[in-house]
């Protein structure tokens, strides 16, 4: 384990770990604060998952809050985010939050009271953007209320699997504003600018259901399974080469924020690149020796 991550893991959250199955969440995951005085984080839980240790496992933990993202929370969540970043074993990362909430939105009690000038002068929710700037794929899993901030914190991430009883929404106009964090802009590119527009300007929730038929949402699970799924996905991100992924990932969001003529010469770029690296000789050495490959490069 790199020096970063570890500093930040509890030696009692880690020995729970190791005592049970995989993908199972140790106990105070289910609601206590599980960080004592002096603790590393105090609205998180940190721990790396997975059969090979290669999944960074972030969740949300504000439980008598809903996990409304406070401006201590965020800031935790870009300490957890560095770690992973810098943390050799790491091939991706699950974020998630309790099976009723994943994030209920931003705290408003903390924002009630601030003027334009504050918010102005200060870059209010500027760090948020952390999250979507991360070079390792992030997959949200969702369970419960992903409203306001929450939602966009959801869309940060790169793949979104959701709990059957999932619900998405922008409900900042009934608060007499409207998202702040990319809510217009990266839920209108994921659903299009008519569902977007109604979700915006009504507050209104979608399901998850309705959220995977409008392409907000990769797959829906049952909310007990959600979790276990989401890290089977990252387990098999993280068993390719973490160089191309992380390739692989920035050409896809330039499909996601260029033109098609930008979007095609990053990926060729970025294709052209791979020839330079051993992970892209062994993964074709190995696909001609009819062998599993060996990726090294990090």
């Amino acid at each position: 384990m790199a020096a970063p991550l570890r500093a930040l893991l509890r030696p009692a959250a880690r020995a729970a770990a190791a005592a049970l199955p995989r993908a199972r969440l140790p106990p105070p995951l289910r609601g206590t604060r599980g960080c004592s005085a002096g603790a590393a984080f105090q609205y998180l839980l940190v721990q790396k998952t997975g059969a090979q240790k290669n999944v960074g496992l972030i969740q949300l933990n504000r439980p008598q809050a809903l996990n409304a993202l406070c401006e201590g929370l965020m800031a935790e969540l870009r300490r957890a985010l560095e770690a992973m970043e810098s943390d050799p074993e790491v091939g991706a990362i699950v974020l998630t939050g309790s099976q009723k909430a994943f994030a209920a939105g931003a705290d408003i009690k903390e924002m009630q009271n601030k003027t334009f000038q504050e918010c102005y002068s200060s870059g209010f929710l500027a760090g948020w953007d952390k999250v979507s700037v991360v070079r390792k794929p992030i997959i949200a899993a969702v369970n419960g209320y992903a409203l306001g901030g929450g939602c966009e914190l959801a869309m940060m991430c790169d793949i979104i699997y959701a709990g059957e009883k999932a619900q998405f929404g922008q409900p900042e106009i009934l608060l007499g504003t409207i998202p702040g964090a990319g809510g217009t802009q990266r839920l209108t590119r994921a659903v299009g600018k008519s569902l977007a527009m109604e979700m915006v300007l009504t507050g209104d929730r979608i399901s998850a259901k309705e959220a995977k038929e409008a392409g907000l949402v990769s797959k829906i699970y049952p909310v007990e399974k959600l979790l276990d799924a989401a890290i089977a996905c990252a387990e098999k991100i993280a068993s390719n080469s973490k160089l191309v992924t992380a390739m692989a990932k920035e050409s896809v969001n330039a499909a996601f924020e260029t033109t098609l003529t930008e979007g095609n010469r990053t990926e060729k770029r970025l294709f052209y690149a791979t020839f330079a690296t051993s992970d892209r000789k062994e993964g074709m050495t190995a696909f001609v020796e009819k062998r599993k490959a060996n990726f090294t490069d990090s």
